[in-house]
């Protein structure tokens, strides 16, 4: 049976809960279609986040950004979209999501949205030699 797109994601427990540690990803095959034009837009999306208890399965969420392959939607609609469900579904840390559309009509946009739990605060960056 082939697999679907989906609106929602599933999660696993954090194996390592008890540190602060960062995930990204690189999605770099979104695609939703421009609301006024009906043509397709393309984008990477880079996902980074600090997890809490859960974290994201992969798999579940290939098939939640294929969901927006067929909707209209506007670039900064559709990045707050996918951050608010990732946000209300992880309850992580720190959670940020850049958006990097293909060029449409000789523009590059990038949006750029994040969500920070309200009591962590990172930890100090360390230089290295």
């Amino acid at each position: 049976m082939p697999t679907q797109p989906v609106n929602v994601v599933e999660t696993f427990s954090n194996p390592a809960p008890e540190h602060d540690y960062t995930i990204r990803m690189t999605i770099p095959e979104f695609t939703c279609l421009c609301p006024r034009t009906g043509q397709p837009d393309f984008a990477t999306l880079e996902l980074e986040y600090v997890p809490d208890r859960l974290c994201v399965e992969l798999k579940s969420l290939k098939l939640y950004i294929w969901s927006f392959r067929d909707r209209g939607a506007f670039h900064e609609a559709v990045t707050n979209e996918i951050i608010e469900l990732l946000a209300r579904t992880l309850t992580p840390r720190f959670i940020r999501l850049t958006a990097r559309f293909n060029v449409r009509g000789g523009i590059y946009t990038s949006v750029s949205a994040e969500r920070r739990a309200p009591h962590w605060r990172p930890s100090e960056s360390v230089t290295l030699p």
